[in-house]
């Protein structure tokens, strides 16, 4: 009883009330507006679950996102979203585990459930978006190649997706707010496509929950962060 106890204290009250509220919108929205595509379902309370880890720096958050990724990426391939498909599964999934195992490497004070949060020099930040332009220049032209449906948005969530992917990888608190980027911009995808397939209003309800989650994870990182350097 005590080791349940435990286990549930893992989260703060409101953890649990952002996870379990993320958790009924999906559903509710699911049982709405589809209610037949259960790979959406799946992966959306994988995706929310993940970011709550996150958010606590858990590692086992990556392992999730590699999950989700997959998961997104056969979403994305069904209604010719080729960008999403080709950055979840191509770039996201390998990242994601790639951050998993630089977390894994890199624990607070030999804490394996809480990564030790990193900064990184103006040099690097130099570096990452020079970096974040050359993908998106070569994602441009490999989306439009494959005729992508709403090439330039689609674009900008691979760049987003970049920069979100590296900064995890690099354990820096602003990952977060570059997902939140990226959530602003599968929510306006989404919406084009929600417009002649009603069902996947479920999906923008999914990416409006990571959006919160999102936002969370950078405030409570930077809590992190201030306590890990004792300020």
């Amino acid at each position: 009883m005590e080791s349940m106890k435990g286990k549930l204290a893992y989260f703060t009250p409101g953890e649990w009330g952002l996870w379990l509220g993320s958790v009924g919108c999906i559903l509710t929205a699911f049982f709405l507006f589809d209610g037949r595509d259960g790979l959406t379902l799946v992966a959306s309370l994988v995706g929310v679950t993940s970011l709550i880890f996150n958010a606590k720096g858990n590692p086992f958050g990556q392992f999730l996102m590699v999950i989700f990724s997959l998961l997104y990426g056969m979403i994305s391939w069904g209604f010719a979203y080729y960008g999403e498909m080709i950055t979840y599964l191509g770039m996201t999934a390998p990242m994601a585990l790639f951050a998993l195992i630089a977390w894994l490497r890199h624990p607070f004070r030999g804490n394996r459930a809480e990564v030790a949060v990193n900064r990184i020099s103006r040099r690097e930040v130099g570096f990452m978006i020079l970096l974040s332009l050359l993908v998106t220049l070569l994602f441009w032209w490999i989306l439009a190649f494959f005729g992508t449906a709403n090439l330039l948005p689609s674009t900008i969530s691979v760049t987003t997706s970049f920069l979100a992917v590296y900064l995890t990888f690099r354990r820096s608190p602003w990952f977060a707010l570059a997902y939140g980027a990226n959530d602003l911009v599968l929510i306006l995808l989404w919406s084009m496509a929600a417009l002649e397939e009603p069902r996947y209003l479920s999906v923008i309800v999914c990416f409006a929950a990571f959006l919160v989650n999102d936002l969370y994870g950078f405030f409570a990182w930077r809590r992190m962060e201030k306590r890990q350097r004792g300020v």
